[in-house]
This record gives structure tokens, sequence and C-alpha cells, in this order.
């Protein structure tokens, strides 16, 4: 330890930075505190607020507390996208580090009410969850961690001791490192020594696509219950290793607000949320009020933010008996910035959180005893609830798509729900179940209110305005196929300890003629671009046929995929070996046949087109939508092994097309493209080229004559009715679509729904862009049914607007073809079912023909 101070103390005495901002300025007054434990200055060259920390300083101070302090356990619970530790301080007495896991153990407990009846709360400890800063680009909240800490590390007395035997603090000081190390490079690199506090400065304005996000460009924010990525997997299995009472999330809002804390807008909690949840946030919030009040900062509740969407920080907790907390402080964005309440300083927006840390700590010890009752009543409550839900369970599981039942199932064990294989083949609510590839999730376990989120869908809601999306139904979003159950009985078979993902297997020895497989299973297309990576030759079918395999009559659907044994680039053991080996990692099935003859088309026939390796290009930069370009980034990456090139939308007229043959333009604005950017695109799609876009990059495509879009427009009936002037934004919000789930019917013969073996498909979308229908029939695979809403919100001069509507057109130029998405089919990646609509644009565009694509140009 000693070597750890003087290496410390080395290195400090040769950093000059001026000290602006005095450790006391954000922590309480009259505390001594332990010089063994080394302050922020000491280990990291500046004090909190003179500049922004990154993430390998955080990890770095937080190492030296845990080397120092006996209060301190560091754990490290994952890695990010770029390799990145993920920490979480477990906080707490020594005496208590003594006997943690019975604590811990003890403390679950609570969650299991066939243990908890005889559970004694009065002298148990309360455990709460700091988190600091989900956003890369919110930084007052992880620069707060780090004063938080020293304080919980170091501070000394009566009152600290007293509240470091009744708690376990689980401190997560940054969760989002990716997103974090980004922005504090960009404000230090463009801080001046004396500040520039205009909002034109350079530094208050980071480059597309900004610091709020992860890798991927994803907000991690929204994440908690989809669990699609790294950060989030990790941090939920520490969430419920503990299952602590209280979990803040400490945010920021922007430059000219002031501070904002839960409760949100009464009216637009959701309903699964119990009463008392918000009783309790409520009361919590006087602590935070009175902290606030001390130090003279304004702030507002009650107002613009809400818990209804279960995937965030502050509201997931509210379906697993804890109460979730939001903070979101005003952003100076870099170091000092102007703003409506007069000049706002990094080290005041840092003293903002640091404070309602400190007043969350100060309810938990205040409300302790009530807390862990309300623990113990929210789990024995949700049994008693799911004993009176008319719905006992959930069927689920597609045998033509065991990958995306695993993934659905992966989520409910990472959500410690119990799900069990079916007993039996089942045919329930019309729909046929088999027994190896289906699984039940009944109601009446302890996880009640959570399966009740992931699988409820609402219509009807007593606020139109919500802060993020109104529906996220997850087996519509698998499209996978489900049934509401009255009755588990003679359902549940074996329970699932650990979802396994599906093993593929060749179906018999190798063949000199072909091998098949469908396309129904949704990693289908990474194990097609693995054999067309290594040369092979493949055809896609575009009819169905049936032939005998092992003796009986199988029918293979359009999408089918065939490779020829012969006159390949790799002699037929090495075909063989290749395909048996893509077909095991991928869960696919393969079949080698031995003829070519059939019951339909002919394994010969020109029905069976080529398909080309897919070389594909996206577009980037200012205008585009980050997250919706980040969720395809995501999608070809790390689901299929295919990443895109990405391209700046400002670089499209210095560089050749030639080499792609797909392009894709997410959601967005492509005002950087210049004209001979714009005829280097249309020398693309002509000459053969698949060009992808989605949202408003339509309205781009479309007045740039690339493809024929056209756009349905809301009618103003009542402009002559009366409003009042304070209600214009919420008349205005509620015609809006936060995020809902729509059906559509489904043209099961055309390439781009190729796999999908329903007439309809779910599908997501949260904009008010909608398609007109061509006059073309052939040309709109995918199109809204007369009755379009499955779950969420919609107006309903809006609904009526989108029945019938167009949700995907394919129109011709030239050679190539331009698809078209009225909405984002990937949507925060965890929408399996329309990302099939989206891979089959990739694959099969190239393939689209006569009336079904259109020949001729639209210009």
């Amino acid at each position: 330890m000693r070597k750890l101070y003087f290496i410390l103390f080395f290195c400090v005495a040769f950093i000059s930075v001026k000290a602006q901002t005095p450790l006391s300025y954000y922590l309480p007054q009259n505390v001594s505190y332990n010089a063994k434990i080394p302050t922020p200055q000491l280990v990291l060259g500046f004090n909190v607020g003179d500049q922004h920390v990154s993430h390998d300083q955080v990890v770095m101070y937080m190492t030296a507390l845990d080397q120092a302090s006996d209060r301190i356990t560091l754990t490290e619970y994952g890695k990010t996208y770029e390799n990145r530790r993920m920490l979480l301080l477990t906080i707490t007495s020594p005496e208590n580090h003594k006997n943690l896991e019975q604590i811990r153990t003890q403390h679950v407990a609570l969650s299991d009410p066939s243990k908890s009846a005889n559970i004694n709360v009065d002298n148990m400890p309360i455990v709460v969850w700091q988190g600091f800063s989900v956003h890369g680009n919110e930084p007052s909240g992880v620069n707060a961690s780090i004063a938080v800490a020293y304080y919980l590390a170091a501070a000394e007395g009566s009152e600290v001791d007293e509240m470091l035997k009744n708690s376990v603090i689980l401190f997560d000081p940054a969760i989002n490192p990716d997103g974090i190390q980004r922005f504090s490079t960009w404000v230090n690199a463009n801080k001046s020594n004396t500040l520039v506090t205009d909002p034109n400065s350079r530094e208050f304005a980071e480059p597309w696509p900004g610091s709020r996000t992860n890798h991927y460009w994803f907000d991690l924010n929204r994440d908690w219950l989809p669990l699609q990525h790294n950060e989030s997997k990790g941090r939920l299995t520490q969430f419920h290793y503990w299952k602590p009472n209280i979990l803040t999330d400490h945010h920021e809002q922007g430059t000219n607000a002031t501070f904002f804390f839960q409760p949100g807008v009464p009216s637009r909690t959701n309903p699964l949320t119990p009463k008392i949840n918000q009783e309790l946030t409520a009361k919590i919030g006087t602590y935070h009020a009175a902290e606030l009040d001390k130090i003279g900062s304004l702030y507002f509740t009650k107002e613009n933010y809400d818990d209804f969407y279960y995937g965030k920080g502050s509201t997931y907790p509210d379906v697993n008996g804890a109460v979730g907390i939001l903070f979101e402080q005003a952003s100076s964005r870099g170091h000092a910035q102007e703003s409506d309440n007069g000049i706002l300083r990094f080290p005041f927006t840092v003293k903002n959180q640091v404070t309602t840390a400190f007043s969350t700590l100060k309810a938990a010890q205040g409300m302790r005893v009530e807390m862990l009752k309300f623990q113990k009543d929210f789990y024995k409550g949700a049994l008693d609830i799911a004993k009176t839900d008319p719905i006992k369970g959930y069927v689920f599981g597609s045998a033509d798509n065991k990958a995306v039942s695993y993934h659905l199932l992966d989520i409910l064990k990472r959500h410690q729900i119990k799900v069990y294989q079916l007993a039996k083949n089942s045919s329930l609510s019309g729909k046929n179940f088999e027994q190896e590839a289906a699984y039940v999730v009944p109601a009446d376990q302890t996880q009640y209110t959570t399966i009740k989120a992931i699988f409820a869908k609402q219509t009807k809601f007593q606020d139109s305005l919500f802060y993020d999306i109104s529906a996220w139904t997850f087996p519509l979003a698998f499209n996978i196929k489900y049934a509401e159950v009255a009755s588990t009985a003679g359902l549940i078979g074996e329970e699932i300890q650990t979802a396994k993902f599906p093993e593929g297997k060749m179906m018999g020895t190798a063949s000199n003629y072909a091998y098949i497989f469908e396309w129904t299973e949704f990693y289908a297309p990474k194990l097609l671009n693995e054999l067309l990576k290594k040369g092979l030759l493949a055809k896609v079918a575009s009819k169905p046929f049936t032939m005998a395999i092992d003796g009986k009559q199988k029918t293979f659907e359009n999408g089918t995929i065939m490779i020829p044994a012969g006159n390949q680039s790799l002699n037929a053991n090495e075909v063989y070996s290749l395909i048996s080996t893509a077909a095991k990692t991928t869960g696919i099935t393969v079949y080698p046949v031995g003829t070519g003859i059939t019951e339909g088309i002919n394994l010969g026939s020109s029905n069976f087109r080529v398909v080309a390796q897919p070389k594909t290009l996206m577009l980037t930069g200012n205008g585009v939508n980050a997250n919706d370009a980040g969720e395809s980034w995501h999608l070809l990456d790390q689901r299929f092994d295919m990443p895109p090139v990405l391209v700046e939308q400002t670089d499209i007229n210095r560089i050749s097309l030639e080499k792609y043959n797909v392009m894709i333009m997410a959601d967005g604005r492509y005002l950087g493209i210049t004209a001979s950017g714009i005829e280097e695109i249309k020398r693309f799609v002509r000459a053969g080229g698949t060009l992808i876009a989605m949202g408003d990059a339509n309205r781009w495509v479309s007045a740039n004559g690339i493809a024929d879009i056209k756009y349905k427009m809301i009618k103003n009936n009542d402009s002559t009715a009366f409003r009042n002037y304070d209600t214009q934004q919420e008349v205005a919000r509620a015609q809006s679509i936060p995020g809902a789930i729509f059906n559509s019917r489904v043209d099961k013969t055309h390439p781009i729904a190729y796999g999908i073996t329903t007439a309809e498909i779910p599908l997501f979308r949260e904009g008010t862009g909608m398609f007109e229908k061509p006059k073309n029939p052939f040309i709109t695979p995918v199109a809204y049914t007369s009755k379009p809403l499955l779950a969420g919100y919609i107006s309903p001069a809006n609904e009526k607007l989108l029945r019938g509507s167009a949700a995907v057109i394919t129109n011709g130029f030239g050679r190539g073809r331009v698809i078209s998405f009225s909405d984002n089919p990937n949507f925060r990646a965890f929408w399996f079912g329309t990302s099939k609509l989206f891979m089959n644009a990739i694959f099969f565009g190239q393939t689209i023909g006569g009336n079904g694509g259109g020949e001729e140009e639209v210009d």
C-alpha cells in the first residue's frame, strides 16, 4: 500500500493542473476524512469538476479506493464492445463485509414469499443501487460518482458509520463506459484555459453520432428489458443477485432546464406499477427537496418525465419490488455555458448530483424498514394478483424458428422468470405447438409483474402522451407463435435452467447433387453468407417445391436455398464439411438431396435465382438517425458477421460504389450529399444495386427521383376549434405515434417476405410518415391491415390514416431496386420479426423482377 501511495504522489508531483473547485464544495460540512484514503486530486491530478473525468480515470480511482478502504469491494461485471471494464462497488461497513453473503441471501429471500413470511426486517440493512451516466454526454453523474465514492470510503463519524451499518450500497460509477470516454475526450480537447460560455462554441457541439450512446449507437437506458447488449446483461445479473430496494439513475437534460426528480407525470405511470410505489417515490422526493433547498437549487417534479416504459433504469425496478428514481440535471455539456438561468458551470451540475446521491442515502435510512416491508409485500402481492388474472400463463415457440425462441427464452431467464418445456404437443388458441420446440411461462410465480410487462398488450390509456414508447410486447416483436392460456394444467414439463442455442445439423451424408435449407430460421442469412464468402454458388427458390426427405414428402417454400454440390470452387468433401460446420453453429437443418426431380419447380429451374454475396455500404453522418443506423450496424455485425462499410454521406461523391451491391440509408436527412453524390447513387442503383431506405430517408430518395414514394397527409378538420394556449404541446404530441405495434398483411411469395410463415406480421412504428399504397399492386409486399392496432397508442385520426397504407414498397430503377421501409425494422435490436424483412432486402433485393419491382426508372 505504501508503494501505491508513493507512486501516486510521484506522479502527481509532476502534474500542474490548477485546482479551482475544492472537494469541500460538494461534500457535507464538518466531516473529518480518513487520511489513508486517497482524494480524487491525489490519484487523478485534478479536482472533481475542473475537467471531465474519462472512463479509464474512473477505473483508476475506483481501484485505488478498493485497495485503500475496507468499506469497498470492487467487482468487474462485464466488458463493453470496446473492451472497457464495467465496475460495481459494494460499499458497506467492514462488519457487514464480513457477513456479506449472509446479508445478501437473507435480503434476496424477501422476494420469495415461500421464505419471507418469517423474516423480521427491523434490523436488516437496506440495499441501494446508485448508477451514474448511462448517457455518455450527460457527464455530471459520472463525475459526481468520484466525489460520492470518496465520501463513502473516507468520511468519519457516527453518522456515516450508522449509515454504512444499515446499508449495502451497490455503486455503478460509469454505466456507459464507451460513451463516457468519447465525450470526455471531446470536451477536454476543446476546453479553453479561460472558459468560453458561448453556446456556439465547438466545445458544446460534439460530432455525429455524439456520445449519448454505446459503441453501436444504442441508448442503453432503453435496454433494461430487451437486454441486447453486454452492458445491460452484466448489470442485470448484478441487479438480481442483490435485488435492491432503491435504484437511482443520474441523467442530464437541456441546458435551460433546472433539476428533476421523480415521481413523474402521475397519469403516465404504467398500470402494472403498484400505487404504493409512487407514494414511496414521492416520500423519497421530500428528502431530495430538503437537500436541494439547502443549497438553493431550483427543481421540479411530476412534469415531462414518466414511469411507463419498463426498459429504463428508473422504471425497471418498479416491476421488481423496488423504487426507481430518475434524476435529470440541466447540462452544461462542457465546462460552463450560458443558459436561461445564468451561466451554468460544470461543478454546479456535479454538486446537484452529489447532493441527491446523499439525499437518497438519507431517505434510505429514514425509510429503511418501510422499503424492506414494501419489497416483501410486493412479491406476495404479485402472487395474489396472479391468482385473480384470467391469463394463467403463456406458451410460445416455433419449430421452424428455434433461434428466435432461444432469444426470447434467454431474455426471460435473465429476468429470473421460470420457464418450462411444453409437456406435450398441444393445440392452443387455434395454434399447434410442438413439445420439443415450445415453452410455458406460468403466471403464478414471483416475477409475475415482469412477465406481464413482457407479454401484455395494452391499447387503452389514461394519458395520450409518452416520454418513450407505448408498446413493446415481446412475442409480437419476435413474430413468434404464442398463446395466452386460461390454465397451464397438463402443459408444464421440465423446468428450463439455462437457455441453449439450438444446434443445427446435416440430415445425411455427403451429396453429389445438392444441399437445400429453408429460410425460416433467423440465422439462415448467416449460414448463406458464410457459404458465399467461401465462393460457393447458391440459389434461392422463387416458387415452392416438394420432394422426398427420408421417405416422406416435404414441401419447401419460397426462399429455400439450394447449393449445387458440383461445379463449385471447392471439392465435394470440402463443400460438405463447410456446410455441415456452418449449419451446426447457426442452428440450421440442411438436407442433402440426390436428385433434382421434385413436385413443383425442379432444382435446375430458372425459378431458382442466383444470390450474390452482399457487399454492403451504409451512409452515416450529420442528419442521419444514429440510433436507427446503429441498429442496422449491430444487426449485421453482431448477428450475422457481415458488417457494413460505414461511409459519411458527405464522402459519397468522392468514392466509387462499384465494389458494393447494397446501400443502406437509415432514417434521417441527407443534405450532405452533393449533386455529384446523387448522380453516383443513381448510377449505383441503375447498374443493379439495391438501395434500402428507412423512414425519412425515403423523402430524400423520392425527392431525388430514385423512387416514387407518396405520403399520406392528415387533415385538420377542426382548424376553427377553440384551444387553450397552454394545451398546444399536449395536442401536438397526442397526434404523434410514440411507438406502437400494428398488424400488417404479408405477401409470402415476394422476396422481401421469404421465410415468413404467417399471412400477417406485427410491425413497430413511431412516426407519422405513412406511405400511400402504389397503384402497382405487385410492389407492396407488406401493408397495414384494416384494423392495424395490436398494442400501444395511436390517435383515432392517425389510425384511420394508417389503415391499408404501405409498410414496404419495392421500386425499380434501371436494373436495380429501391426497397423502402416506412419505419425502422430493426428497432432496439429485439424486433427479430421484422429484421427478417430487412435481411431479405439485403440478400434478395437483386432477385425482385417483373412487376414486383417495377422496370422503369421513376425519373
